[in-house]
């Protein structure tokens, strides 16, 4: 009998924290020069969407909390 390898199920949830995280990755190395200029176009097509995404959460949530009278809950 061969052993099989079993891994433990992972989170594959992927949350707005995850996102900001990336954006902030992907900024970083960026300003230390990790990425060449033929693949600066890619990359910043990517940063992009994700910034767009989380400006566009972050306006929601903005909106919501506006929309809502202090003190009801959620």
């Amino acid at each position: 009998m061969s052993e099989e390898t079993q891994t433990p199920a992972q989170d594959t949830t992927v949350t707005v924290n995850d996102i900001a995280n990336a954006y902030a990755i992907i900024d970083l190395a960026a300003k230390r020069g990790a990425f060449q200029a033929t693949e600066l176009q890619a990359v910043g097509t990517v940063a992009n969407k994700l910034k767009s995404f989380l400006d566009g959460v972050q306006a929601a949530q903005l909106a919501a909390q506006a929309g809502q009278p202090e003190g009801t809950p959620t």
